[in-house]
């Protein structure tokens, strides 16, 4: 492991110690906001994302932040996705969170013209640490891992009909659930990505791509030597922070085959 993956895990690991952990089960109703429709926030994200802020610009003067809060705030924080940054999700699985149940976690990525060049996700409640950059190979504890599928004979894919169409639900019934062994997502991609590549799940479809949800897990299931990227095959950038879809698959292969059924014209 780096100096760089070690500081940035100890930042994290203090942060959860600190901030998250001890909260979890504990909010009070006050500190607990909604931004929107089924997007809530605490205080352990705005406390999060502040410490991890003021550390991470220390740790590197000059690079921009780009916060999920702070962009929930002020929605020009997000022109710096096309420059050198730091993206953060201080509690990926807020809502979890706020239910008092698991998984939730923390991600980091770093970004540089449009992609994440290196990325973070830590998982307090295990103390899992996933780490990659780019054309280095993916870790989890500073252990190299190879992308694997469950080995089921139907595939096992994670999907969400939260955000999806009445049309597009109707689509999984009739193309995807006749193949593949469907299960519900974690509502967390700091828990999802190493589904994909730890031999849990095979393929996931994301409708919303947020930057700070995305930037990291895509490039380490890639460098893991799974599959990310959006239907047309075209890779994921932070840049293209609205543009919806986005497909992760422990294989090129399965990824190939998953697509291919979305995409396939109707009888």
């Amino acid at each position: 492991m780096s100096p760089l993956d070690e500081e940035i895990r100890d930042l994290m690991r203090f942060a959860a110690e600190r901030s998250m952990l001890p909260r979890f089960r504990a909010l009070a109703d006050s500190e607990i906001e909604m931004k929107g429709e089924d997007d809530p926030v605490t205080i352990v994200d705005r406390e999060v994302e502040t410490f991890l802020t003021e550390a991470l610009t220390k740790l590197a003067p000059g690079v921009a932040v780009v916060g999920e809060e702070a962009v929930a705030e002020d929605e020009s924080v997000l022109e710096h996705l096309s420059g050198q940054c730091w993206i953060i999700d201080p509690l990926d699985g807020t809502a979890n969170f706020t239910e008092g149940k698991e998984p939730f976690g923390m991600i980091i990525a770093l970004a540089d013209a449009g992609k994440a060049v290196a990325g973070w996700i830590y998982d307090p409640n295990s103390d899992r640490f996933c780490h990659t950059k780019s054309g280095e190979g993916a870790f989890v504890n500073g252990e190299r891992v190879t992308a694997k599928t469950t080995g089921r004979d139907q595939p096992v894919a994670a999907i969400s009909r939260i955000f999806l169409t009445e049309e597009q639900c109707a689509m999984v019934d009739e193309r995807l659930a006749p193949h593949y062994t469907l299960v519900d997502i974690p509502r967390c991609a700091a828990e999802q990505y190493p589904r994909l590549a730890l031999g849990q799940n095979d393929v996931s479809s994301f409708k919303r791509t947020l930057a700070w949800d995305h930037a990291a897990g895509v490039l380490w299931l890639n460098e893991a030597g799974g599959k990310a990227a959006r239907l047309d095959g075209s890779e994921y950038r932070v840049d293209q922070h609205g543009m919806p879809g986005l497909v992760g698959a422990s294989s090129p292969a399965i990824w190939d085959e998953f697509v291919q059924r979305v995409r396939a014209q109707p009888n």
